[in-house]
């Protein structure tokens, strides 16, 4: 099968590296390039040589941003052409649309990269729900927040310490807002949420990150017997369902607490299979450039074909999701408890009523940083191991 990459950086070299050396069924036949790059004679600077090009049956996208790479894509699905693409804002903001083309057109979308890396999350949720209903998610997904906090635990820095090494170390964007508010992991939940309860999932999800995390506010944690998680999470209930992204206090002995670095580990509750976790590199070239290939593959040998039906009737309730909630914090909080020093315990929010607290709360103090608190006993004691 005769493919074309959109975008030939980080994630794309890894593609072609990893067919070239290793799938000698596929071949990347043409390389979409800006005009100054084309340092290779599979490249073109125009997407519509790669559309004229009819011994090109897929489409793989790996540009980033949901423009030009909406555009791209659907007129790859409109042109007959499989898409494969790891481009989480676009399948985000325009999954709906991405899922009704490709029915239509009779080919096949495939995102098992969107969404953890290397980690087989997607295609797991997908074959779990050929038996189950899947009641809950929650996970790890963002490998530069986990670093930052795992590296902050490890040797007690402070925040914009760990941030700039991250940054030296390429886990971390020149311009870290994507990561370190929780947008990256906010697109990331949205599909999980899309695929896992077969809805259409809003995408005004309450969304909160890890900017104002301090080396005072892990230890305060720590006191309690927990430390700080950066999570998506989502629960459906009957014909509800609901979602966030926050910072969690896991509890200290939990797998969650456990992950290392720029790892990451999401986990699904189903009817009958019961609790699944899936743990690995949740980017990078080439764990990335695999779940790429495994769904090329997928698709050249037949072997799955991804559909998406949005059309269940369920409605968004943020009441599923509800708990206690610390914020450390300046700001005075009505119907608040003492937690520790200069943080304080708001029992029984949801996640949306604590997401305006904490709005309130920072419009007052800045620097406040609010962590939702489960339960102590969510989590199990024990080493992560990869699953899938």
């Amino acid at each position: 099968m005769k493919i074309a990459l959109l975008g030939y950086g980080t994630v794309g070299r890894g593609v072609d590296e990893i067919i070239s050396a290793r799938v000698p069924s596929l071949e990347v036949a043409r390389i979409l390039e800006l005009p100054d790059r084309l340092t290779d004679p599979r490249m073109t600077a125009s997407f519509d040589d790669i559309l004229a090009d009819e011994q090109v049956e897929l489409v793989v996208e790996c540009m980033g941003g949901i423009e030009p790479a909406h555009t791209y894509l659907m007129a790859a699905l409109e042109s007959g052409r499989h898409v494969v693409t790891s481009n989480k804002a676009v399948v985000a903001a325009h999954f709906g649309e991405l899922a009704r083309a490709a029915a239509a057109h009779g080919v096949g979308l495939y995102l098992e990269a969107a969404v953890g890396g290397g980690i087989p999350w997607i295609a797991g949720v997908e074959k779990v729900r050929r038996v189950d209903e899947v009641t809950s998610f929650s996970g790890i997904m963002n490998g530069t927040t986990n670093y930052i906090v795992d590296a902050m635990r490890r040797d007690g820095a402070d925040f914009a310490e760990v941030l700039a090494e991250a940054q030296r170390l390429g886990y971390a964007e020149r311009d870290p807002s994507a990561d370190v508010d929780g947008l990256d992991v906010l697109n990331k939940t949205i599909i999980s949420a899309s695929v896992a309860f077969g809805v259409a999932c809003e995408k005004n999800l309450p969304t909160s990150g890890i900017r104002n995390l301090r080396a005072s506010d892990l230890a305060l944690f720590a006191a309690h017997g927990r430390t700080v998680k950066l999570l998506g999470r989502g629960v459906r209930e009957a014909q509800r369902y609901a979602a966030a992204v926050e910072p969690v206090a896991v509890a200290a002995g939990s797998l969650e607490a456990s992950v290392p670095s720029n790892f990451n580990l999401v986990t699904l509750d189903a009817t009958t299979v019961g609790e699944l976790k899936f743990y690995g590199q949740g980017a990078g070239s080439l764990p990335t450039g695999n779940a790429i290939v495994q769904d090329v593959l997928d698709c050249a040998t037949g072997a799955r074909r991804p559909t998406y039906d949005f059309s269940r009737p369920l409605a968004y309730d943020p009441a599923l999701l509800r708990g206690d909630y610390v914020y450390r914090t300046e700001a005075l909080l009505g119907d608040a408890e003492p937690f520790g020093e200069g943080a304080v315990v708001v029992r029984g929010l949801t996640a949306e009523a604590a997401r305006a607290l904490l709005a309130e709360a920072l419009a007052t103090d800045p620097t406040t940083f609010m962590a939702a608190l489960p339960p102590t006993g969510e989590g199990r004691t024990a080493e992560p191991t990869q699953e899938g």
